[in-house]
């Protein structure tokens, strides 16, 4: 395997099996190429069918320790790619989706945490995903892995300001309802039905004060007990699926 030329450095690298297998299903025509590890692995067989079948101009077999090379340490599983750069939404698109359902998260910092809410977000009837350019993790590898190649389907949208953002869609008519475990009031008794958009907080500091003053309602997700919160990525699962039971029952 060739190290990456010039226009190939620029380019967004995937890494691990699915990650690689949801980038050429999304963008097969568009990738650089496709590297995987010179070893015995019906999953990497298999592999190389999918990305031969679907079009992508370079498939090759390289040693592991190549592999690793390239990675800086993210888990690759013998898969990696070079794939363009993800397309942003801008904030005005995602306002105006008149079924509007979108994650914010508000300093979130951990890759993993990242990865899994966009995860979630694509599941759920693919909600957008906001987060500000200061105080978040920034979309890498690793985050790329963390989604299991759902990022490749997200509505991505990448603001100057949060509460800026928040704002301007309070202004719309958009719910910006904030999680907060010591909220008197459950997600389960917050109307999700009508264009909303659930705030998550940091994994240390929980909802900024700015943004939490920008919020039109708070609530909790978990019940008061021996457990004061949930991780960030698990809040957004349970707050994502209680928007989609409450806007699957509104229209029976």
């Amino acid at each position: 395997m060739k190290s990456p030329g010039p226009d190939e450095a620029e380019r967004r690298l995937v890494a691990g099996l699915q990650p690689v297998r949801e980038a050429i299903r999304a963008r097969a025509g568009a990738l650089d190429r496709v590297v995987l590890a010179k070893k015995v692995n019906p999953r990497l067989d298999a592999l190389e069918r999918f990305a031969r079948d679907n079009g992508v101009g370079r498939v090759e077999r390289a040693p592991v320790a190549m592999l690793d090379r390239a990675c800086h340490g993210v888990s690759h599983q013998g898969a990696i790619a070079w794939a363009p750069p993800l397309e942003l939404c801008p904030l005005e698109q995602i306002l105006g989706r008149p079924a509007l359902l979108a994650v914010a998260l508000d300093g979130v910092q951990d890759p993993q945490n990242f990865g899994a809410v966009i995860r979630s977000a694509v599941a759920m009837g693919n909600a957008a995903i906001l987060w500000g350019e200061r105080g978040s993790a920034p979309l890498t590898s690793a985050t790329f892995r963390a989604s299991s190649g759902a990022v490749e389907h997200a509505s991505l949208c990448r603001v100057r300001s949060l509460r800026g953002a928040l704002m301007e869609a309070v202004s719309m008519g958009v719910s910006v309802v904030g999680l907060d475990p010591q909220s008197p009031q459950t997600l389960h008794e917050t109307d999700l039905t009508g264009p909303t958009i659930l705030v998550i907080g940091g994994e240390h500091a929980g909802l900024g004060r700015g943004v939490r003053r920008v919020t039109t309602a708070l609530a909790r997700v978990a019940k008061p007990g021996f457990v004061d919160s949930l991780n960030a990525s698990v809040a957004a699962a349970v707050a994502l699926y209680e928007s989609t039971i409450q806007r699957e029952k509104s229209v029976t």
